[in-house]
């Protein structure tokens, strides 16, 4: 047998109590039947009869766990990957303070948004990696993210389809049913100088993913701040990066995806977190566990009914 509590010091207090009031009670009451020539036997059956449901009640009170039963978890929910832009122009401060500070603070809040969820998170620029797995644990999650920074990737430029391709690769590899809700998530600013497969839009149409491609920057764009200065091309021109939002409404167009943009500080990703909660959940995982059961209303039942019988039964204190 298990108990789900243990003995406080109130219980030990009521037991003190108990035990000190009884005491007084047998004392005064045999006293009684001293001076009174008589025997006070019968509050004994008593005595045992509520030292019986007390002691019921209490371990009622530690909630008493003993026998098996099979209860099967089901964890319904989406497999969402999110793909970060670590290029070197998610510096760019044209949202403030940067482009990549402004996506690390609007993914804190889609995640805290959609719970019971797994959530993966890529970074890419002219490669793409997986900087997190597929978890449902927010919290190591929001570490990953706070981690995010242009220096993690060890080039900078920007090949969107290698995130994509990456995203497909391990979606299909980590989740076992074809049928699983998978959602694609991409933030960039869509400078884009790689190349995509043909065959790309065709996989995504397979397996039905449908990716959500949020564009960061603004058209007008901005300078790139370095510690020597203003960022400068191999030919010495200033370095001036923007949204390339013709590139990105043509990629979505071609994977049958949806397109949206963070283009000023007080932009947020609120549809993007309404679209994937109107998405079918899926079943994430199902198992089956056995668990004890907290049995404590079988000695509360018997404790009940010794105190009706305490109460309904009476006895003669004194024999005369």
């Amino acid at each position: 047998m298990n108990w789900n509590y243990s003995l406080t010091q109130t219980e030990y207090l009521f037991i003190a109590v108990f035990a000190l009031l009884y005491g007084y009670y047998f004392f005064r009451t045999f006293s009684v039947a001293r001076q009174l020539g008589s025997t006070a036997w019968a509050t004994i059956p008593k005595f045992f009869l509520r030292t019986g449901y007390l002691t019921l009640l209490l371990i009622a009170l530690l909630g008493p766990s003993f026998g098996v039963v099979e209860k099967e978890l089901i964890s319904e929910g989406k497999d969402i990957y999110i793909a970060v832009d670590l290029s070197k122009s998610m510096d760019a401060p044209d949202i403030p303070p940067t482009r990549l500070e402004k996506v690390k603070y609007e993914l804190k809040r889609l995640v805290e948004a959609l719970p019971g969820n797994r959530f993966g998170l890529l970074v890419f620029s002219t490669e793409a990696y997986v900087h997190a797995p597929l978890t449902s644990d927010q919290g190591a999650l929001a570490m990953f993210i706070q981690s995010l920074n242009t220096r993690l990737v060890p080039e900078s430029g920007t090949n969107l389809c290698s995130a994509v391709a990456l995203a497909l690769r391990k979606q299909l590899a980590e989740t076992s049913d074809l049928t699983q809700t998978k959602v694609l998530i991409v933030l960039t600013d869509g400078e884009d100088f790689g190349e995509c497969d043909p065959a790309l839009s065709a996989q995504l149409r397979r397996y039905g993913i449908a990716p959500f491609v949020v564009g960061v920057g603004t058209e007008s764009g901005t300078t790139l701040p370095t510690p020597k200065g203003k960022l400068r091309d191999k030919d010495g021109q200033i370095v001036r990066t923007r949204l390339d939002q013709n590139y990105l409404r043509q990629f979505v167009r071609e994977t049958r995806g949806s397109y949206l943009e963070l283009s000023s500080p007080s932009g947020n990703l609120t549809p993007l977190i309404a679209a994937v909660q109107n998405l079918e959940n899926r079943l994430v995982d199902q198992r089956k566990l056995e668990v004890t059961t907290n049995k404590y209303y079988y000695f509360l039942i018997v404790a009940l009914i010794l105190i009706a019988i305490d109460i309904l039964v009476t006895v003669r204190t004194f024999k005369l």
